[in-house]
């Protein structure tokens, strides 16, 4: 039995922390309601408590983007209570490297499991609640990457992290805007809009919180993204807000 309203709904993964808990509250404050996504039921479930004391329709959902069959369960759960998917932001990323970051030091162990949590878990992600986004009237997919996963920024002598070794963890990143293009070719006859988006040097547990950007600041261009009207941009690379100044997009 699916619920009989018309409140929007969002699936943010990786949400009881970071950007992902950020993004969440702010689509929250916005009205939609939010499945917050987390492999710990326990974190998860504090996250969406908290959210809720204030004031949000927040929702613990199960979910490990690297088990198939808790990704499928998850959908099945949207389904079976909403029937649909409005926007879906596929935030739930790891950074793992060997030795002092150096290519050669890589181990496939660490690679592989980077990927399958980077790239493999969003296309598991995505294809199951796809058939449900499908079903919105406008479905918003963001995939949030990073910059070190652009070819243009990492080469250019100008932008702070060009020269710097980026490992297993940009090589999924620029997999992952790969995957966004491929998407948006797809799918660029529905109303069906994704995106990509970085959301800069962010103080996270994923870098020891030796970011030098808030998370609630960071967030503010997926929920952009997440939130498009329908002239909005398809298949493209964000940074900052969607106000379209200088240095808004970010080169492949």
């Amino acid at each position: 039995m699916t619920e009989n309203n018309t409140t929007k709904t969002v699936l943010v993964t990786g949400a009881n922390k970071g950007i992902g808990f950020h993004i969440a509250r702010a689509l929250g404050e916005q009205g939609y309601t939010v499945f917050v996504g987390a492999r710990s039921e326990e974190r998860g479930e504090q996250a969406a408590t908290q959210l809720r004391e204030e004031g949000l329709d927040a929702r613990f959902l199960h979910l490990d983007v690297t088990d198939p069959a808790v990704v499928n369960a998850a959908a099945k759960h949207v389904k079976d209570e909403f029937g649909s998917l409005d926007a879906l932001v596929n935030n739930a990323g790891i950074a793992l490297a060997d030795g002092g970051w150096n290519t050669s030091e890589l181990t496939v162990e660490t690679t592989r499991k980077v990927f399958e949590t980077n790239v493999i878990g969003v296309v598991s992600v995505t294809n199951a609640f796809l058939p449900l986004i499908r079903e919105s009237a406008a479905g918003r997919i963001v995939n949030v990457s990073s910059e070190v996963g652009s070819f243009g920024f990492t080469t250019d002598p100008n932008q702070p992290f060009a020269g710097m070794q980026v490992g297993a963890y940009g090589a999924s990143k620029a997999a992952l805007n790969m995957l966004t293009t491929s998407y948006a070719i797809e799918l660029k006859e529905t109303p069906i809009k994704i995106n990509a988006m970085t959301p800069g040097f962010t103080k996270t547990d994923l870098n020891e919180n030796k970011g030098w950007r808030a998370p609630e600041i960071s967030a503010k261009v997926a929920v952009d993204l997440a939130t498009l009207n329908e002239d909005g941009p398809h298949g493209g690379f964000f940074q900052e807000g969607l106000d379209y100044h200088a240095d808004t997009t970010v080169p492949w």
